[in-house]
This record gives structure tokens, C-alpha cells and sequence, in this order.
């Protein structure tokens, strides 16, 4: 089954999401050698893009080896916006641009970006338009949740104006705001986008921790791929999965604890080569936990594990770990990664007295530097 966004091709129709402080150049090759097809970066500021910012720059590395460039982007101020896809598409070569409408943190709804732009239409068009201008033949795709809140609902509206602009696809994290990462993604408002939304693809993300939810995901709502995002913090392998399901076979058991330590050094030692030993290492703890989650390595272990400073710490850290223990049955849909929620959404003053209003909020997209 393959997805088109555009001139990309998506087989399996499996997206890894946008995820920060994650989805560096190391964590996208780890997926991808487990048969991720279409791996998208961390969420970059446009502001940040466009002033030249270091950290910005960085943070759009990619592999050599990367088939697609795909980035995704966020602003609010649709002239910033439009330069920011220039640069990614003149100076950078990318393949893919996502555009965050979706982002529940605080620190974005609060300037009015992310989850809070579409309850503004002409500005959400605003933006869409002059990414959607400045690309050309490079694909555009949105990244949506269903509103702001129960009572805010805006994914409906989005998708319209999303598909009459010209957009590649859209896809729905099924979770408001306001829930952030908390209770059950609701599917069904996966299928009335894709019953509102025809001439381009539809893509479903929310609570796919296995293979099978991706294949009832699909099922249920009739979408045309799925956005894989917390279910492979820990787990690079459900891409495997993925990929086997997809095309009809039964995916392999779980790996046991040796296949999980040696997926762990691998992703260490990525993040070493792209980042140096220190700083590798630094970001490699926080995956620690997730790839653990489950297994019984004792609260000691596992803080050692979480203060490396270089691969030979890790190493000696996961010596004493029996390589033969079975993968945790229960571990697979423990939830890794953000958790919180529910949480009111912050809003700029007066966001919600006139919708129609296509300005930006004074200063949104100096909501922070370097992405």
C-alpha cells in the first residue's frame, strides 16, 4: 500500500512524527533502518530560520543516506513563513514540508501559533497560502488536532481550507489541546475528516502503540496512512512491524532485552557521531527509560543509565543486564514520552473576540530562538 503526498511516495503509508528534542538526524536513521518510510524533522521556528540562527541550522542536518528531507515548520506570520520555505527549499533541498497547526504547548498557543492558529481561518490561510506559494513543486502538508477544545472544534474548517489551498495532506492528531497527551484519542473524528476532506490524503495519529492498531486505525476510519509518534520512543522496531502488516505478514515477536541493548547502542553511538561523545550521550539518557520501560533493571541501573557521559558508561552500565530476558508483554502499550494533560489552553488576550481577524499576534514568532 503506498501513500502519495505529493511527488513522495510512502511505503508502508507509515509518517514518523515531528517530535522535539527526538527526531534528530540519529533517532530518523534508527527508524529508518527498521523500514520507517517518511521521517519528519524536529519542529523548527521559522523566525528562527529566517534570522539565520545557529541552533536552527544545526537541527536541520540530514543523513546522506536520507531518501526524503522532510521538515516541519511553525509560524504565525504568514510573510515569515513564506520566507522560511524558500530558504528550506533553496538552500537546504528539502523534499517535504509539515506545517504545525497542532502544537498544544503553551508557550506556542499562547502567541496564537500551533493548535490556536486555526481558530483564526484567514490567518490559518493565510499562512497555508504563502507556504504552499513559496514551495512550489515541493509538498505542503498540515498537522492538525481537533481544536482547542470540546467546545472549539476547528479540524473540519482547517481541512477545508487545507485542501482548497493546495496542501499535499493533512493529518489529525484526534486529541484536542486541551487533553494534550491525556485519555483516548477519538478515531471518529479521523473519519469525518476524511469524509469531509476527498482530493487529498487523510492521515490518522493518536494511541497506535501496535501494528494492529495501525491496520484498525485505517479500517475504521478509511484514512490513507498513519503518523507514528510516542508508540516508537523505546521502540524503534513497530516500523518493522509496521512494514510486515502492511504488507500482510505477522510481525516478529518483540525483541528480547540483548535485541533492545543493542538497539540502544546503536542509537547512542548515532547520536556520538552527530553530536560528539558528551553531548551524544547527554541526549541519549532520556531515551534510557523509554527503551527499559517494563524490563526489571533495578531503580539503581537504571539511574546509572541515566547520567552517561560516554559509550564505554553505557556500556558498562548494560553489561550486567540478562540479554536473554523476554520483552514485558504488559511494556508494549505503556505509554513513553509525554503523558499530561488534561490542561486548559492559554490563548493570546482577546484570541477568541474576532475570528476573522488575519493579523498575527504582536511578536508570535519571537516565541523562542533557534527552533
Amino acid at each position: 500500500m503506498v501513500l502519495k503526498i505529493g511527488p513522495l511516495e510512502v511505503d508502508p503509508p507509515v509518517v514518523l512524527a515531528p517530535m522535539a528534542g527526538v527526531t534528530n538526524a540519529a533517532f530518523r536513521r534508527v527508524c529508518r533502518e527498521y523500514g520507517a518510510s517518511l521521517n519528519v524533522s524536529e519542529m523548527i521556528m521559522a523566525r528562527a530560520l529566517v534570522e539565520g540562527n545557529g541552533r536552527t541550522a544545526r537541527m536541520l542536518s540530514f543523513g546522506v543516506d536520507e531518501p526524503q528531507r522532510s521538515v516541519q515548520l511553525y509560524g504565525v506570520d504568514p510573510g515569515v513563513v513564506g520566507r522560511a520555505v524558500e530558504i528550506l527549499a533553496t538552500t537546504h533541498g528539502v523534499d517535504h514540508v509539515d506545517l504545525n497547526f497542532g502544537c498544544p504547548a503553551g508557550k506556542v498557543t499562547r502567541k496564537g501559533g500551533g493548535a490556536a492558529l486555526p481558530l483564526h481561518p484567514r490567518l490559518f490561510r493565510a499562512v497555508l497560502r504563502a507556504a504552499i506559494v513559496a514551495a512550489g513543486a515541493i509538498p505542503v502538508t498540515v498537522k492538525l488536532r481537533i481544536g482547542t477544545d470540546d467546545n472549539h472544534a476547528t479540524f473540519l474548517d482547517s481541512g477545508r481550507i487545507a485542501e482548497d489551498e493546495g496542501a499535499a495532506a493533512v493529518a489529525l492528531h484526534a486529541r484536542t489541546a486541551e487533553q494534550l497527551y491525556s485519555g483516548t484519542a477519538d478515531w471518529a473524528k479521523i473519519a469525518e475528516l476524511k469524509a469531509c476532506v476527498t482530493t487529498i490524503p487523510v492521515l490518522g495519529n493518536g494511541d497506535i502503540w501496535e501494528a494492529d492498531d495501525a491496520l484498525r486505525m485505517m479500517a475504521a476510519t478509511g484514512c490513507d496512512g498513519v503518523v507514528i509518534g510516542r508508540g516508537c520512543l523505546g521502540r524503534p522496531w513497530l516500523f518493522r512491524d509496521l512494514a510486515d502488516a502492511f504488507a500482510g505478514r505477522a510481525p516478529a515477536p518483540p525483541p528480547d532485552l540483548g535485541g533492545v541493548i543493542d538497539a540502544m547502542r546503536r542509537h547512542a553511538s548515532l547520536l556520538c557521531d552527530a553530536f560528539g561523545q558528551d553531548a551524544g550521550c547527554r541526549d541519549f539518557r532520556k531515551h534510557v527509560g523509554w527503551y527499559l520501560t517494563g524490563f526489571a533493571v533495578g531503580g539503581e541501573r537504571r539511574r546509572l543509565l541515566g547520567q552517561i557521559s560516554s559509550l564505554a558508561e553505557l556500556d558498562a552500565g548494560l553489561a550486567p543486564l540478562d540479554r536473554a530476558a523476554p520483552f514485558p508483554p504488559e511494556a508494549i502499550r505503556m505509554v513513553r514520552g509525554h503523558s499530561q494533560g488534561p490542561r486548559r489552553v492559554t490563548l493570546p488576550a482577546g484570541w477568541l473576540d474576532d475570528l476573522d481577524d488575519a493579523r498575527p499576534p504582536l511578536g508570535a514568532d519571537l516565541l523562542v530562538s533557534g527552533g
